[in-house]
């Protein structure tokens, strides 16, 4: 795991969560934690996308039981699938990634480039370390464990952003 490199600009700061094919876990973990940062008041100091290791569902929506599983919880994705590339590593000061596996593909491709806090997401998960597991070929069930999963990372990601960057409280 990199220190995380210091921004050109102070703020806004900007974290990448990467999952496969960023139709489950990824774009889960981008609306939970724009919605934190929102209701913490840091959306003018903190920004956020996904982005998925393989090319298979580039452009669309997220799978239906992820949105369904964020409606229920007040929150509507938008995001369409977009693959991870080694410019994003120029892009973001945290890249995050669901599982040991697309860590590896990630720092697979960092090449030359100077890199941004790269690590699991669940290093932030008050309650544990490990993988964020893929729903993608269970019920309904994985997706809501996998919500409250990210919203617990979430938090604490914005704790610890809070604490490393200065961010003022609300």
């Amino acid at each position: 795991m990199s220190a995380p490199r210091v921004p050109t600009a102070k703020y806004p700061l900007r974290v990448l969560f990467v999952c496969l094919g960023n139709i489950c876990r990824s774009p889960m973990a981008e609306g939970v934690f724009r919605a934190e940062v929102a209701a913490a008041g840091l959306s003018a100091l903190v920004q956020c996308d996904s982005a998925g290791t393989g090319d298979w569902h580039i452009g669309e929506l997220a799978d239906p039981r992820t949105r369904q599983t964020a409606e229920a919880h007040g929150l509507h994705l938008t995001h369409r699938a977009r693959q991870f590339t080694p410019s994003d590593f120029d892009e973001f000061d945290y890249v995050l990634c669901m599982d040991n596996n697309n860590l590896s593909n990630v720092m697979g491709q960092a090449g030359g480039f100077r890199l941004p806090h790269v690590s699991l997401f669940r290093e932030f998960d008050p309650e544990g370390k490990g993988e964020v597991p893929d729903p993608y070929f269970g019920g309904i069930e994985g997706f809501e464990e996998g919500y409250h999963l990210v919203l617990r990372c979430s938090r604490g990601l914005i704790e610890h952003l809070r604490t490393a960057h200065g961010l003022g409280t609300t």
